[in-house]
């Protein structure tokens, strides 16, 4: 009997034995096989579908670049949280899986820092300051899944608005937490209580998605994890400065380079200087206003007092 021969054999049986576990037919998967279609990439990539989630609201060809820019993020950003969920759901993450998961995450952002190019320098200013007016009052300020990421890599104290951190511990509710959000703020008069427009929809669509999400990484957020790891693990030099890093990036570079674009369009543009969604998106975005930080326990209290400052 020739390797070949053994081989097959070996694969026979160990399909009998998967199928007979679920109480299958071996026979009647095999000859699903003998009719079914080999995969192509274009299949298994669902490119088609793909292309064909891009529908413009003008006619102005720069808005095409707008929107496919966005698809990338929104990918990118399914793709960090697909690593976050492996990461957080290790009941017992050794140092080594806990930091090349935190270097996937990071070289995900990194991606999303260096493409801001893409759309800083690739439009046309007048172009662009004509399709915004379609968009309003919809905004990146309305990205899901961007805040799924923040809940599930810090405690939710480090996610509230600094004005009101001291009234806020673990045993507040998170339904109460979720009112005092830093992002709350760009879409909220604090004077009146009254929401935007902007955040109201935001709310009716994630709000119950996002309690949910915030309990359950109440205590598995990457900075719970990280704290559950023998004190010597803590310490390793690999693993802070993946920790250092991914904060720096996600709370500084990406922000940064994100309101700096905006910048380019918003300010040299001939309207009036708001964002879509009518938010206060300077004091919103610039992280020295916000100063969101996931693991301040890892910054020098120097570092800590000049965040985000002079950029």
């Amino acid at each position: 009997m020739n390797n070949k021969t053994t081989n097959y054999d070996q694969v026979l049986s160990d399909l009998e034995n998967k199928f007979e576990a679920i109480n299958q037919k071996t026979e009647t998967h095999l000859e699903g096989l003998l009719w079914a279609k080999p995969i192509t990439y274009w299949d298994y990539i669902q490119t088609d579908a793909l292309l064909n989630l891009q529908t413009q609201r003008t006619v102005l060809p720069d808005e095409m670049v707008f929107i496919m820019y966005h698809q990338v993020n929104e990918l990118l950003f399914k793709m960090i949280l697909w690593e976050i969920n492996q990461l957080c759901h290790t009941e017992k993450p050794e140092t080594a899986f806990f930091t090349e998961k935190l270097r996937r995450i990071s070289r995900y952002f990194d991606m999303l820092t260096t493409s801001f190019d893409i759309m800083g320098d690739g439009m046309e200013v007048a172009q662009y300051m004509k399709f915004r007016n379609t968009l309003t009052p919809a905004s990146g300020f309305q990205s899901a899944q961007y805040r799924l990421i923040e809940f599930s890599s810090t405690d939710l104290i480090n996610l509230i608005d600094y004005r009101f951190r001291a009234t806020i511990d673990r045993n507040t509710p998170y339904s109460h937490a979720f009112e005092h959000l830093y992002w709350q703020a760009a879409g909220k008069d604090y004077q009146t209580g009254e929401k935007s427009y902007l955040i109201l929809e935001f709310e009716r669509k994630y709000r119950e998605e996002f309690l949910r999400y915030m309990e359950e990484y109440n205590t598995i957020n990457i900075w719970q994890k990280f704290k559950q790891l023998p004190a010597e693990d803590q310490q390793n030099p690999e693993l802070v400065k993946a920790m250092r890093h991914y904060d720096y990036t996600v709370n500084i570079t990406w922000v940064m380079g994100h309101l700096n674009a905006a910048k380019k369009y918003i300010e040299s543009g001939q309207g009036s200087g708001e964002a879509t969604g009518g938010s206060d998106w300077k004091k919103y975005m610039h992280p020295k206003y916000q100063r969101r930080i996931f693991f301040p326990e890892l910054w020098s209290e120097e570092e800590l007092k000049n965040w985000g400052e002079g950029l």
